[in-house]
């Protein structure tokens, strides 16, 4: 069976319609075809979870109940990579369990680094963040936008910029 273009643009306008009357918003072409819930279950994630088709899953990643993965984020992985339940981690983060600075500057004769990267339960990661390999990010801390994670972040603490820093004075309420 054979289905033309025009089908499936026929089909994707519908769905888009559909989208943008119901929730007031459009989203990447793949999304309209598929199941966020679904593809978090297919990928082994607990209960509730859902995961856009536009994430990047690599290797090892663990991930809890009733946590959102917002679109275009990257998960690494390679080293191992947990992130806990009840976390929202923003669109187009980046969660790195990897990297190959001193493979590419040995030029290949150094291995890629990995270790793993643990993220707690109901963890708030901002847009736009990088969480690097190795971090460990407590239960309940907030990651503010744009930040770039490169040291362990305790248990409700907020931290933010570039590099983050933990704000010792402002924790998470209860």
């Amino acid at each position: 069976m054979s289905i033309s273009k025009d089908e499936i643009r026929d089909v994707y306008e519908k769905l888009r319609d559909q989208m943008k009357r119901q929730f007031s918003r459009t989203v990447s072409f793949a999304d309209y075809f598929t199941d966020r819930w679904e593809r978090a279950r297919y990928e082994g994630f607990g209960e509730g979870t859902s995961v856009y088709d536009n994430v990047l899953i690599l290797g090892d990643v663990r991930v809890g109940r009733h946590t959102w993965i917002g679109p275009n984020v990257i998960l690494d992985g390679r080293g191992g990579l947990a992130i806990g339940d009840y976390c929202s981690i923003s669109a187009s983060v980046q969660i790195y369990t990897h990297d190959t600075v001193r493979w590419s500057t040995s030029l290949g004769k150094a291995a890629m680094e990995v270790r793993p990267t643990l993220i707690g339960d109901g963890v708030y990661i901002g847009p736009g963040s990088i969480v690097q390999m190795g971090v460990k990010i407590g239960n309940r801390a907030i990651i503010g936008a744009l930040s770039l994670v490169n040291k362990d972040v305790p248990e409700r603490a907020r931290a933010y910029g570039n590099p983050a820093r933990v704000l010792t004075d402002r924790s998470v309420p209860e």
